[in-house]
C-alpha cells in the first residue's frame, strides 16, 4: 500500500470534498481517501500494484477539480517557502471584494433611490428615464458578475458533472436574478418603443440586477472574512516552516565561510555564534551554548548544551559559541519531521467529519429541489413570478453548506497547530478525536515514569570505612563492568555527582586518584546473575548481590533487613566485600521523573485509570506505584506481553492510551486506541505512535488529552451552529412564516446570513489558539 498527499483545487464547500471522496473511494485499489476542505489536500492510500497517482488525479480532474501530487515541505537542506493557500486566497478575495463593492454600492443606491425617493440626478428620476437608469444598473452589475466568474464557472461545471456544490447554488441564485433582470430590461425597451407606458412600472419591478450583484458582493465579503480567519489557522505551521535560516556558517579545511543551507552535507563542521539559529541537527564538537528550544518543544527556559550534546535545527543560540557536526539535513531533521507530521495531521479527517460529509453529499441537490418546489407552490397559490423567484433565490443562497464543511477541519488545524507549539505532535485527526474518549492510561516504567537512567541513591559503608573510600573502591571495581548499574556507581564517583550523603562529598575524582597510585582493578571474573570478582592492590574483592556475598562467606546477618528496606523503596542494593569482610552497600535506582507524580495525579483527577507495566519485580513495582500514586502496577511483564495487556483492557470495553518510549513498546503503542510516544524514545516507538511528546514530560499526556477534549467541544459547537443555521434559515427563506407574519427573506439578507455563518464557525475555531494546556 502507498500513501499519497494530493493538492486539490476548485473546491468551495464540503459537497465538493464529499463528491471526490465518494468517486475516488470507489476506484479499484483505493483503500482510503480523506479530503480536507480547509487545506485543499487529500490523503489517499492505495494499492500501487493496481493504479498510480496519475490515475487518481485524472479521475479527480474529470469531476471538474484540479489535482497534483503535493510537494514535500522540506526539500534538500532548506525547507521550501510555505505556500499558504489561505493567504493566497485572502489576497485574491481582497481585490475581488474591492472591485465588487466599488460597483455594487452605486448600483444599490441607484435602484433603492428610485424606489424610495433618495436624492438622485434628475436624469434618472423621471419615468421617461427609467430605461437609462436600468442600463446604468446593468453596466454596474456586469463588472461584479465578471469579477465573480469563478462562482459561475465552478458552479455550473459541477452542476453539469452532477456534483453540485456551494458555487452551484450561488450561480443558480445570482444567475437567475441577472437573467430575470435582463428580461425586465428588454421589457422596458419594448414598453418605451411601443409607447406602452402602462407596462413600464411592472417591467422595472422585474429588475434584479442589484440582487444579483449584492449576492455576489456579500458572498465575496464572507469569503474574504473567512479567508482572513483561515489564514490564522495555520500560523503555527507557518512559524515552524520559517525557523530554519537560509544560510549556514561552515568550516571546511580550516577555512570559514557562509554557504546556502541546501549546500550543507552530513559531516560538515558548522559554527553557531550567539544570537544565531542552529541550521540543522547535529552534535557539538567544541564550545557550549544556551539554546532557546521554545519553538520546537514549547520550553521557555534556554537549555545549556555542552560538548557532545545533540542540538536541533531551528533552535536559537541565546549565548555562547560552539562548533557542531551536521548529522541530519533536509527532510531528516527534527524540524522537517515535525512539519511533516503537522501537515499530515491537518490534512487528515476525523471520524466526526464524516457526519458533515454525508449530509453535504446530498445537501445541495436537496436544496435545489426545495427551491424549485417552494417557487412552484407559491405560483400555484397565486403569487407573482417576482415573488416566487425571490423565494427560490433566497433558499438557494442561504443554504450554502460552507459552515458544515469548515466546522471540523478548522478546529483540527488550529488544535494540532496549538499542540505542535507546545511540543505535542498529533499525527492524525483520528487520534485527536479518540483521545478525548480515553478512560485508561497505560504507562511504561523505564524512561516514561522514571528517568530511564540508574543513579546512586544511597551509600551505606560498614563500620571502619568512610563513604568516600567505599565509593572509590566500588567505582574502581565497577570501571571494569559494562553493566548499567555499575556505570551508575562509576559516574557517582565524579566530583560533581557525589551527592548521595554528606560523608560522600569529595573534591577530587577518586577513581583517577586510585589509578594514579597504581590502584587499578584487574583479574575481572563475571558471575552472571550474581556480580563479579576482581583484584585490587593484590586483594580479592567481590561486587554483586546478596547471593554472591553468601557464596564468598561474607557475614550477612544484618543485611537482610537492610536489603528489604532498600528493595521496598524500589532500589537495587549492590554489596561490596574485601575477601570475607563486608565493606558496605551502595543502592542504585532508576529515579522517578520530577513531574511523574503530578502528571499521574492530574490524570486521575480527569477520571482516568492509570496503570504501569514493568519488567521489575513486584516489590520495586509496588514501591514506584506508591511513590507516584498509580492505580495499579503490573510487575514482571515481558516486552512481548505489553500488547496483550492493552488488548485485554480493550476487550473489556476500555478506551486505552499507551505511553512508552522503547522498541519493545511499539506493538503496544500500535495496538492502543491512542499510542503516545515520549519524544526522547526510539524512532520505532515514535513511528508506531499516534502522538509524540517532544519534551519527554509525562505532564504532556494530560495536556494532549485536554487538547483533544477542547477540540472536540469546539467541533460540536461548530456543527451545532451550522445545523441550527440551516434548520432555521431554509424554512424562513422558503416563506413558511409569510402567511402568518408576513416575513419574507430578501436574497441580499440571505447572502449576508450565509456569509456570517461561515465566518462564525472559523472564528469559533480560532479560539483554540488561546486555550491553556
Amino acid at each position: 500500500m502507498r500513501k499519497e498527499l494530493l493538492d486539490i483545487t476548485g473546491m468551495s464547500c464540503s459537497a465538493c470534498s464529499s463528491r471526490i471522496e465518494k468517486v475516488v473511494g470507489r476506484m479499484e485499489g483505493v483503500e482510503t481517501i480523506a479530503v480536507n476542505l480547509l487545506t485543499n489536500k487529500a490523503q489517499v492510500t492505495y494499492d500501487d500494484a493496481k493504479l498510480d497517482a496519475n490515475a487518481i488525479i485524472t479521475r479527480i480532474e474529470k469531476l471538474g477539480f484540479g489535482a497534483a501530487v503535493h510537494q514535500a515541505t522540506a526539500k534538500a537542506a532548506l525547507p521550501a517557502k510555505p505556500t499558504n493557500t489561505a493567504a493566497l486566497e485572502l489576497k485574491e478575495m481582497r481585490w475581488r471584494l474591492a472591485l465588487s463593492l466599488a460597483f455594487t454600492t452605486p448600483l444599490f443606491y441607484l435602484h433603492m433611490g428610485l424606489m424610495y425617493g433618495w436624492p438622485l440626478p434628475s436624469i434618472v428620476q423621471e419615468q421617461q428615464n427609467l430605461l437609462l437608469a436600468s442600463l446604468l444598473q446593468l453596466f454596474c452589475c456586469l463588472p461584479v458578475v465578471i469579477t465573480g466568474y469563478k462562482y459561475f464557472y465552478h458552479g455550473l461545471r459541477n452542476l453539469w458533472n452532477r456534483a453540485p456544490n456551494m458555487d452551484s447554488l450561488i450561480a443558480i441564485g445570482s444567475g437567475a436574478a441577472f437573467v430575470y433582470g435582463l428580461y425586465g430590461l428588454l421589457g422596458l425597451a419594448y414598453a418605451f418603443g411601443h409607447q406602452r407606458l402602462d407596462l413600464v412600472s411592472g417591467f422595472y419591478d422585474a429588475l434584479y440586477f442589484e440582487s444579483a450583484a449584492m449576492i455576489l458582493a456579500l458572498i465575496t465579503l464572507g469569503k474574504f472574512l473567512e479567508a482572513r480567519a483561515k489564514s490564522h489557522t495555520s500560523d503555527a505551521l507557518t512559524a515552524l516552516m520559517q525557523l530554519t535560516p537560509k544560510t549556514a556558517l561552515v568550516e571546511r579545511r580550516g577555512v570559514q565561510g557562509e554557504i546556502p543551507l541546501e549546500d550543507v552535507v552530513i559531516g560538515d563542521v558548522l559554527i553557531v555564534k550567539a544570537g544565531a539559529t542552529v541550521p540543522v541537527d547535529g552534535q557539538i564538537l567544541e564550545g557550549s551554548g544556551a539554546l532557546d528550544e521554545s519553538a520546537i518543544t514549547g520550553e521557555s527556559i534556554p537549555v545549556d548544551k555542552l560538548t557532545g550534546d545533540k542540538v536541533t535545527g531551528g533552535t536559537i543560540n541565546k549565548s555562547g559559541y560552539f562548533k557542531m557536526e551536521a548529522t541530519a539535513i533536509g527532510s531528516d531533521t527534527t524540524l522537517a519531521k515535525i512539519i511533516a507530521l503537522v501537515e499530515e495531521a491537518t490534512s487528515s479527517k476525523a471520524p466526526i467529519a464524516k457526519l458533515a460529509d454525508k449530509i453535504s453529499g446530498i445537501f445541495v441537490p436537496v436544496v435545489i429541489t426545495i427551491a424549485v418546489v417552494a417557487a412552484c407552490i407559491w405560483l400555484m397559490l397565486g403569487q407573482s413570478l417576482h415573488f416566487a423567484l425571490t423565494i427560490a433565490i433566497s433558499v438557494l443562497v442561504i443554504s450554502c453548506p460552507c459552515a458544515l464543511g469548515l466546522a471540523t477541519p478548522t478546529a483540527i488545524m488550529v488544535g494540532t497547530g496549538r499542540g505542535a507549539k507546545q511540543g505535542i505532535l498529533i499525527k492524525s485527526a483520528t487520534a485527536l478525536e479518540t483521545a478525548h474518549k480515553v478512560d485508561t492510561v497505560i504507562l511504561d516504567k523505564t524512561g516514561t515514569v522514571t528517568e530511564g537512567k540508574p543513579v546512586v541513591t544511597d551509600i551505606l559503608p560498614a563500620s571502619g570505612i568512610e563513604a568516600t573510600e567505599l565509593l572509590s573502591i566500588a567505582a574502581t571495581l565497577e570501571s571494569l563492568s559494562e553493566h548499567p548499574l555499575g556505570q551508575a556507581v562509576v559516574q557517582a564517583a565524579e566530583p560533581q555527582q557525589l551527592s548521595a550523603s554528606p560523608a560522600a562529598q569529595a573534591s577530587v575524582n577518586l577513581v583517577d586518584a586510585f589509578a594514579a597510585n597504581g590502584l587499578v582493578a584487574t583479574d575481572y571474573v563475571a558471575l552472571p546473575g550474581r556480580g563479579f570478582l576482581a583484584t585490587l592492590n593484590k586483594e580479592r574483592y567481590a561486587a554483586g548481590n546478596l547471593l554472591l556475598m553468601e557464596e564468598q562467606g561474607v557475614d550477612t546477618q544484618k543485611l537482610p533487613i537492610q536489603h528489604e528496606a532498600l528493595a521496598s523503596t524500589g532500589k537495587t542494593p549492590l554489596y561490596f566485600a574485601q575477601g570475607s569482610r563486608l565493606l558496605g552497600t551502595i543502592a542504585v535506582a532508576d529515579t522517578v521523573k520530577p513531574t511523574s507524580r503530578e502528571a499521574i495525579a492530574k490524570m486521575r483527577s480527569m477520571g482516568l485509570k492509570v496503570i504501569m507495566l514493568t519488567g521489575d519485580n513486584a516489590a520495586t513495582a509496588e514501591a514506584i506505584r506508591q511513590q507516584v500514586g498509580l492505580d495499579e502496577a503490573i510487575a514482571q511483564v515481558l516486552p512481548q506481553d505489553k500488547e496483550r495487556h492493552v488488548r485485554l483492557l480493550q476487550e473489556k470495553g476500555h478506551v486505552v492510551a499507551m505511553v512508552g518510549d522503547g522498541i519493545n513498546d511499539a506493538p503496544a503503542l500500535a495496538r492502543a486506541d491512542v499510542g503516545i510516544a515520549i519524544g526522547a524514545g526510539t524512532d520505532v516507538a515514535i513511528e508506531a505512535a499516534d502522538m509524540v511528546l517532544i519534551k519527554n514530560d509525562l505532564l504532556d499526556v494530560t495536556r494532549a488529552i485536554g487538547l483533544s477534549k477542547s477540540v472536540m467541544k469546539n467541533i460540536k459547537e461548530n456543527l451545532f451552529w451550522a445545523f441550527i443555521y440551516n434548520t432555521i434559515g431554509i424554512p424562513l427563506a422558503a416563506g413558511l412564516l409569510y402567511p402568518a407574519f408576513g416575513w419574507l427573506l430578501n436574497p441580499m439578507i440571505a447572502a449576508a446570513a450565509m456569509s456570517c455563518s461561515s465566518v462564525s464557525v472559523v472564528t469559533n475555531a480560532l479560539r483554540l489558539r488561546f486555550i491553556k494546556l
